[in-house]
């Protein structure tokens, strides 16, 4: 389970740019069993969120527990989660295989059940065919895949990805929907950031909107259709977010 207080982010001021928050008073929680997604505009904060979850960024104030550790057990938190973010790639001189091995042991996962896990995510991620090529032979869609891979090769309760099919084709994406509904399915708490609405209607229980730093909408995809009685996902993220952007332009 993810449990998020008041979460808050300020970057501090430098000699060129002022001050700038960046996440404010954010509270939600995600279940096990469920998908949360995280709908915002760019620069809404959603990275910064989901990097502060993940423990790779300090929050200004707040509070976050992931499976039961908080803030002050950060290694419990990395132990218990899988994260994965749009700026990292894998590395071009090893092999997918590779890859996802070296990650697996990182994890803990004991040699013997290393291969037995590359396995049983090669088959859904439709990755056989290019396990044992390097990978800066591979295509977009191929090494994002690997690093789904290298994500959850150790079977993490809690899946944090940032943006997972950015810039994919409609068949890589649609291996890595799949792979998330199967974690929902098994039971497995899932938070992920999109700006795809269609795969927020497809796989979330239960939509945030982030704008400005803070969350401005929660519910389930229904009760947002119906809050803002929009035919679609993607009319009721916009019926959401224009007139508070046409505010701040005023202001």
């Amino acid at each position: 389970m993810i449990e998020v207080e008041r979460l808050t982010k300020v970057f501090p001021a430098t000699r060129r740019t002022p001050a700038k928050a960046a996440v404010l008073d954010v509270s939600f929680a995600c279940r096990p069993g469920e998908v949360y997604a995280l709908l915002g505009p760019n620069g809404a904060g959603k990275t910064s969120t989901l990097r502060m979850i993940a423990t790779t960024l300090t929050p200004t104030r707040g509070s976050v527990r992931v499976a039961g550790a908080d803030l002050s057990e950060p290694h419990r938190i990395r132990a218990s989660i899988g994260f994965m973010t749009g700026n990292t790639a894998p590395y071009g001189r090893l092999t997918a295989r590779e890859v996802i091995g070296y990650f697996a042991r990182l994890f803990g996962v004991s040699d013997d059940r290393v291969a037995t896990r590359i396995d049983a995510l090669a088959r859904p991620l439709q990755m056989e065919e290019f396990l044992d090529r390097r990978c800066d032979k591979l295509s977009m869609g191929q090494k994002q895949k690997v690093s789904i891979a290298r994500t959850i090769v150790h079977d993490p309760p809690v899946l944090v990805l940032d943006e997972p099919t950015v810039g994919l084709d409609v068949l890589a994406a649609r291996a890595i929907i799949e792979l998330i509904r199967n974690c929902r399915a098994a039971g497995k708490t899932v938070l992920f950031s999109t700006h795809v609405m269609t795969e927020a209607a497809k796989l979330a229980d239960r939509v945030g909107v982030l704008h400005g730093g803070r969350l401005v909408h929660e519910g389930t995809p229904a009760e947002l259709l119906a809050t803002t009685q929009s035919s679609d996902l993607e009319e009721a993220f916009l019926r959401i977010i224009e007139p508070r952007n046409g505010a701040a332009g005023r202001g």
